[in-house]
């Protein structure tokens, strides 16, 4: 888990070096904060255009899978917070394995709702469907 980190601090730090570069190959004078001011706006912006057309899609029938999305992510950052949190306080150790253990608890426990959903949803149509009868 902490060579992961330090591999992506790593890599995070190299693409900061190289903006840092091209900031001063073309003289612009950027601050350090007007850069992470674009370079995130950026970043924020191309994840939209691909996440906007799919929610949009997605948003017809399937709420479902917007809300899996999201709650997926919030989970992930969560999960990663907390390890992070074990090795900066000393509470714990921090330990990849305890990640994946937490997103695939979360993800069996959201195929269990689904299928519950499902069930319940097919209950409730037939039972609409004998009514109308």
């Amino acid at each position: 888990m902490e060579r992961m980190l330090e591999g992506m601090v790593i890599f995070i730090a190299r693409i900061h070096n190289y903006i840092l570069s091209l900031n001063d190959a073309y003289e612009k004078n950027f601050t350090d904060k007007q850069l992470h001011f674009l370079v995130i706006g950026i970043i924020g912006m191309l994840i939209l255009a691909v996440i906007y057309p799919l929610f949009k899609i997605l948003s017809e029938n399937h709420i479902l899978a917007i809300a899996f999305i999201y709650v997926f992510t919030v989970i992930v950052v969560i999960t990663f917070a907390i390890e992070i949190g074990q090795k900066i306080s000393g509470t714990g150790t921090m330990d990849f394995a305890d990640i994946v253990f937490g997103l695939a608890g979360f993800l069996l426990m959201f195929a269990i709702f689904a299928v519950i959903r499902e069930i319940i949803l097919a209950i409730v149509n037939l039972l609409r469907k004998i009514g109308r009868h």
